[in-house]
């Protein structure tokens, strides 16, 4: 009774307190706020998923956490339900301070996620490992009308929704390049690296697989935002 007791109180409080910050009675740090806008320059957090799911169907926020990211984008028009997969709230990303092998297409949460990652993970890698920038971020690809696994039937992939996006590798500001099948397998510091990127995203994107997952991802890391939670 004691212990119910104690657990009807804190969950009164904890009521209280987030009408008070919905009031605006109680200030938050932004980045503690849920309701505050997504800043990508801020370190994710146990807020940084339900933020970026507040970004899919809301392109005004959308368009302010992308003003933070320093990506390029250009806003796509939605495609119609008629469609196989249609898209909604999507961008075309074009690159940022990191270039890209060609730009994507991708749902404003995938979009954010990789300029976090980017900026949160990637580069503080790169960094540490070799001294230096990736200049580079090398991909497959992410939107993709089809199944898992381009199966005939079954659950429709978190490319068909432009939530996901295949990374292959990166280059170094002196040029040199990393890739996920050749150095991956590796004992060396570019295998140690790419294993930092891998659990680094994992702070960002909801699913993270590599060559650890399946012989499918020896070549690439899938990353997506889906309702899945998963980091192999």
């Amino acid at each position: 009774m004691r212990v119910l007791k104690s657990l009807l109180v804190l969950g009164l409080l904890i009521g209280a307190a987030v009408f008070a910050v919905w009031h605006g009675w109680l200030s938050l740090p932004p980045q503690w706020n849920p309701w505050a806008p997504l800043d990508v320059n801020a370190a994710p957090n146990l807020l940084t998923r339900y933020k970026l799911m507040a970004l899919r169907n809301d392109p005004q926020l959308c368009d302010q956490a992308i003003a933070t990211s320093g990506l390029r984008t250009a806003r796509q028009a939605d495609s119609g339900a008629q469609t196989g997969c249609p898209l909604t709230n999507v961008l075309r990303v074009q690159g940022g301070e990191v270039a890209l092998s060609s730009s994507f297409l991708a749902s404003c949460p995938l979009a954010v996620a990789f300029a976090l990652f980017e900026r949160h993970a990637l580069q503080p890698a790169a960094v540490a490992t070799y001294g230096q920038k990736v200049t580079r971020v090398d991909h497959l690809g992410s939107f993709a009308c089809r199944n898992m696994y381009g199966r005939e039937s079954g659950a429709r992939s978190q490319h068909a929704t432009a939530s996901a996006l295949d990374i292959a590798g990166f280059r170094l500001a002196d040029g040199r390049t990393v890739s996920v099948l050749r150095d991956w397998p590796k004992d060396s510091n570019d295998a140690r690296f790419l294993r930092q990127v891998r659990d680094g995203a994992c702070d960002m994107f909801s699913v993270v697989l590599s060559p650890d997952y399946n012989a499918a991802h020896r070549n690439h890391f899938h990353l997506d935002v889906g309702p899945w939670w998963i980091c192999r």
